[in-house]
C-alpha cells in the first residue's frame, strides 16, 4: 500500500483511540486525589512516525478514479503494538471520512478492548460517529454505549452510557451486574477536560438507589482537581452518630488540602484540616482540628472530655531526604487536652499514647546514626494529666554504631555510642504492696543524662572435629550527670550524687558443637553451645536511674545473650555461664521442627540480677540465683497449615512453670486462626502481685468464595472477665468490597469516650468507598 494510504490508517487509528480516551477516565474516576503532577496530557495516543502499518484483508480495492481505498473481508491491521479487525475499513479521500463496519475490535498495547458496529469519522478525527460502542479494560472495568461521537475536534459524547467494574456472572450473563452507573449522555469536554454525566443513576443489583441531575468530574488527563470526596460515616456511644464530608482543594502542583466537616448528633460540628506540602527531598503536613461540643456532660463527669467545651489541636508531619544517606523528619502533636485526638478518632492520632518525635538518621555501609528528641503525649480521661506528667521528655536520644572495615587481629571489631538525656515533671512511682509506700519509682522528677560508649571484638575460630571456639574482649564505660530528686521511702541505697561513672571489661568465650545427623527422609542439626563471661562488678548497681531497662523478661530467646538487660541503664556484671542445646529439624514431608533449652550460671562476683534498683528489674526473673530457672523453646511447623510453638521458663528447683507464652495457628484456604495462651506467675517485686493468665483469639472464616466471618477476643482467666471482644462479616468480589464490625472493650484502666463502636465499610472499586467509624478489629489490623 502506498504511503500515503499508510498515512491515512493512522489517521484512522488515532481517531479510534480518541473516541475511546473517555474510558481511561471513568476506570480511574475514584483515584482523582492528590498526585506528582497537575500536567495535562493530549488526547492523541503517541505513535512513532517510523512505525510500521500490517494490513491484511479478503480482498484490497484502490479507486483511482472515486479516490477510495476498501478493505472487505476479515480485515486485520497490525500497527505501532495496536491490532484491529473488522468487517470492512474504507476511506474516502474526497469527503476525507473513515469508516469501518462489521464486528469492530480495537485491542490497545496496554490489553484494553475497545468494540464498536460500525464507526465513521473525518480523517482529522475532528468529527466522529461510533455505534453500539463496548470498552473493555485490563483491570476488568467495563463501559458500554448505544453510540459515540466526537464533535469539532474536542468534545466526545457517549448516549445512554453504562459503567461497572463487576464482571458479569457466568452463569446468568443477563443479569444485571452488582453495580452499575448509568447516564443518558456523557461529555468529555477536551478544553474544560472535565467529564460531564447527565441523568446519571447508581443501580445496586439492577435497582435504582440514586439519582443525580448532572455531575461533573475533572477527566483522565487531570491529575487534581478540587473537589468533594466520599462521605464518610461513624457512630460511637457518646458522640453519637457522625457524618464527615471532605472536600479536596488543588492549591498547586505541590500543594494541596482536605477540610473535613463531620457533624456528630451528640456533639455538634467538628471542622478539620489537613494542608500538603511536597518539595524536592520530601514532603510535609500540617493539621487542624476543632469542635464546640454540644453535650459535654454525656462523657463521665470529672474526665477531661467532660471539662472542656471547647476542644481542638494541631498536628505536623514531615520527612526529607537530605541525601541518599541521612533523613531528617518530624510528628508533632499539640491538643487542648490530653484526649480530643482520641475521643474523636482523629485519623493516625488516636492511640492511647502518641509519641511526639523529631528525628535525624543516617545509614552507611558499616556504620549507623539515630537522633530523636520524644515528647509522649498520653492520651487518657484525667484532667490533671498526671500519667503524661511521669512521662520523660527525651532531648536527645543518640545511637550510633560502627563495624571496622577490615579484620582486626583477624577478628571483627565494633563501636556503639549512646547518649540519653531527659528530663521529667512528676515522678512515676507505685505501691506495689498497697500499703501507702511507694516501692518501685520507674521514673524521678528532674533531668538526667548518660553518655555510654562500648567497643567489641570477637572471632570465630573452627576446630578439628567441627567444634567452633568464638573468644570475645569487650570494654565498655558510662558517664551520668544527675539532678533529680531522691526517691522518698526507697528502702535500697540510692546514689545521690551529681556525676557518677563506671565501666566493665569483658572476657569471653563460646563454643558450639553443631551435629548433623540424616536419614533417609530427615535432617536434623543438634547444637551445644556454652558461653563463658569474666566481668567485673557492675559498679553502682541498683543505685543509679533505671530509664531504659526496665523491661526484662528471661526466656530462651536471651539466653545466650553476654547482656540480658534490654538497655543501657544497667549492665550484666560478674562472671556467668550460659549452657544449653539448640535443634532445628526438617523431614521430608514437609514438617518442620526447632526448639531451644539450656540454663545460666552465676559463677563469682556480684549477681546483677539480685541486685534491687529502683524498678526491681532483676526481681523474680529467674535470674536472680546462682543456677537460674531453665528455659526452653519448642515449635513445630505442619504442611497443612498449622503452626505450634511454645516458651516457657521453669523454676530451677521445683520445675513448677513460671512463665508460659504459647501460640497456635492455622492457615488455609478457608480458614485463619490464632490462638494465644500467656501465663506469668505472680512477681510482687516487680510490680505483679497476682498471677497473670490471658487467653487471645482471633479467627476468619470463610464461608464461601464472597463471604466471611471473623471475630477476636481476650479473656483474663483469672477474672473471668472478657476485656475486649469483636465480631465482623465480611464480603469481597471483583467489584465490591463490604465489612460491618461491632467491638467492646472493657478496660478499668483504659478511660475513653466508648467503650463499644460499630463501623462499616462499603468500598466499589474504581469509584471510592463510603465508611461508618472504624473496621479495625483486634487480631485482624
Amino acid at each position: 500500500m502506498a504511503v500515503t494510504d499508510r498515512g491515512n490508517i493512522r489517521r484512522l487509528f488515532l481517531a479510534l483511540l480518541t473516541s475511546a480516551a473517555v474510558c481511561s477516565y471513568l476506570s480511574s474516576t475514584a483515584e482523582v486525589r492528590a498526585q506528582d503532577s497537575g500536567e495535562l496530557r493530549n488526547l492523541e495516543p503517541s505513535i512513532p512516525e517510523d512505525a510500521k502499518l500490517l494490513l491484511a484483508a479478503n480482498e484490497l480495492v484502490y479507486d483511482r478514479d472515486a479516490e477510495r481505498v476498501v478493505a472487505r473481508g476479515a480485515v486485520q491491521i497490525n500497527y505501532a503494538g495496536y491490532q484491529m479487525v473488522a468487517r470492512q475499513v474504507e476511506y474516502d479521500q474526497k469527503s476525507g471520512r473513515m469508516t469501518a463496519t462489521g464486528n469492530i475490535e480495537l485491542v490497545e498495547p496496554g490489553g484494553n478492548r475497545l468494540y464498536a458496529d460500525t464507526m465513521d469519522v473525518t480523517d482529522n478525527f475532528a468529527d466522529g460517529f461510533l455505534k453500539a460502542l463496548r470498552i473493555e479494560t485490563t483491570d476488568n472495568t467495563r463501559l458500554a454505549a448505544e453510540s459515540g461521537q466526537r464533535v469539532g475536534g474536542r468534545d466526545i459524547i457517549l448516549n445512554k452510557g453504562v459503567y461497572t467494574a463487576c464482571l458479569p456472572c457466568a452463569d446468568h450473563p443477563e443479569r444485571p451486574p452488582l453495580w452499575q452507573v448509568k447516564a443518558e449522555r456523557v461529555v468529555q469536554n477536551g478544553e474544560t477536560h472535565t467529564i460531564r454525566l447527565e441523568k446519571a443513576r447508581f443501580e445496586l443489583f439492577g435497582k435504582t438507589v440514586a439519582v443525580l441531575p448532572f455531575l461533573e468530574v475533572p477527566d483522565h488527563t487531570v491529575k487534581r482537581k478540587s473537589g468533594f470526596l466520599f462521605p464518610e460515616m461513624q457512630t460511637s456511644q457518646n458522640l453519637g452518630f457522625g457524618l464527615t464530608v471532605p472536600y479536596y482543594i488543588a492549591l498547586s502542583n505541590q500543594r494541596d488540602a482536605t477540610i473535613r466537616a463531620t457533624g456528630f448528633t451528640s456533639q455538634g460540628l467538628l471542622l478539620e484540616t489537613e494542608v500538603r506540602q511536597r518539595f524536592e527531598k520530601g514532603t510535609a503536613t500540617i493539621r487542624f482540628a476543632g469542635i464546640q461540643q454540644l453535650n459535654s456532660e454525656n462523657f463521665d463527669a470529672g474526665t477531661s472530655d467532660a471539662r472542656r467545651d471547647q476542644r481542638g489541636m494541631v498536628a505536623s508531619e514531615g520527612e526529607f531526604k537530605i541525601n541518599p544517606r541521612w533523613t531528617f523528619g518530624w510528628d508533632v502533636m499539640l491538643q487542648s487536652d490530653n484526649n480530643f485526638a482520641r475521643t474523636y478518632n482523629l485519623e493516625g492520632l488516636d492511640g492511647t499514647t502518641h509519641a511526639n518525635d523529631v528525628y535525624l538518621t543516617g545509614l552507611g555501609e558499616r556504620n549507623y546514626f539515630d537522633l530523636h528528641g520524644y515528647y509522649f503525649d498520653v492520651q487518657d480521661a484525667d484532667p490533671e494529666n498526671n500519667a503524661e506528667k511521669r512521662q520523660p521528655v527525651v532531648l536527645p536520644s543518640l545511637d550510633y554504631s560502627y563495624v571496622a572495615p577490615e579484620p582486626v587481629a583477624g577478628g571483627q571489631l565494633s563501636g556503639t555510642l549512646n547518649f540519653t538525656a531527659l528530663s521529667r515533671f512528676k515522678t512515676d512511682e507505685v505501691d506495689t504492696d498497697a500499703d501507702g509506700i511507694s516501692d518501685r519509682f520507674r521514673g524521678l522528677k528532674g533531668s538526667m543524662s548518660r553518655m555510654t560508649a562500648e567497643t567489641e571484638w570477637k572471632r570465630t575460630f573452627s576446630v578439628p572435629g567441627g567444634l567452633q571456639l568464638t573468644p570475645l574482649l569487650a570494654a565498655r564505660g558510662d558517664a551520668y550527670w544527675l539532678d533529680m530528686n531522691s526517691p522518698t521511702g526507697y528502702t535500697g541505697d540510692y546514689y545521690d550524687e551529681a556525676t557518677a561513672s563506671r565501666h566493665m571489661l569483658t572476657a569471653g568465650l563460646e563454643a558450639r558443637y553443631p551435629i548433623l545427623i540424616t536419614t533417609d527422609n530427615s535432617s536434623h542439626i543438634v547444637e551445644p553451645i556454652a558461653q563463658i563471661y569474666a566481668r567485673n562488678d557492675e559498679q553502682l548497681a541498683g543505685r543509679l536511674p533505671n530509664e531504659d531497662a526496665q523491661s526484662f523478661v528471661f526466656d530462651a530467646t536471651n539466653l545466650f545473650e553476654r547482656d540480658k538487660f534490654s538497655g543501657f541503664d544497667r549492665v550484666e556484671g560478674g562472671t556467668r555461664a550460659n549452657v544449653g542445646i539448640r535443634y532445628t529439624g526438617t523431614l521430608d514431608n514437609g514438617f518442620g521442627l526447632r526448639a531451644i533449652f539450656g540454663q545460666s550460671y552465676h559463677l563469682a562476683g556480684l549477681n546483677s540480677f539480685a541486685t534491687d534498683d529502683l524498678v526491681h528489674a532483676g526481681a523474680d526473673s529467674g535470674l536472680e540465683t546462682d543456677r537460674s530457672d531453665y528455659v526452653g523453646m519448642a515449635g513445630i511447623d505442619i504442611p497443612n497449615g498449622l503452626t505450634l510453638s511454645a516458651n516457657a521458663r521453669f523454676d530451677e528447683r521445683t520445675f513448677d512453670v513460671r512463665r508460659t507464652d504459647a501460640s497456635l495457628g492455622f492457615t488455609n484456604d478457608r480458614l485463619l486462626a490464632n490462638l494465644t495462651y500467656t501465663q506469668i506467675a505472680a512477681q510482687p517485686e516487680y510490680g505483679f502481685k497476682d498471677k497473670n493468665d490471658e487467653l487471645q483469639a482471633a479467627s476468619s472464616v470463610k464461608v464461601d468464595e464472597y463471604w466471611s466471618v471473623f471475630g477476636s477476643l481476650t479473656w483474663d482467666i483469672n477474672n473471668a472477665t472478657v476485656n475486649r471482644k469483636g465480631i465482623g462479616i465480611s464480603y469481597a468480589d471483583e467489584c465490591t468490597i463490604f465489612s460491618l464490625v461491632y467491638s467492646d472493650k472493657r478496660d478499668p484502666e483504659d478511660e475513653s469516650a466508648s467503650d463499644w463502636t460499630i463501623g462499616a465499610r462499603l468500598t466499589f472499586r474504581t469509584l471510592g468507598d463510603v465508611r461508618v467509624g472504624k473496621t479495625d478489629l483486634a487480631g485482624f489490623d
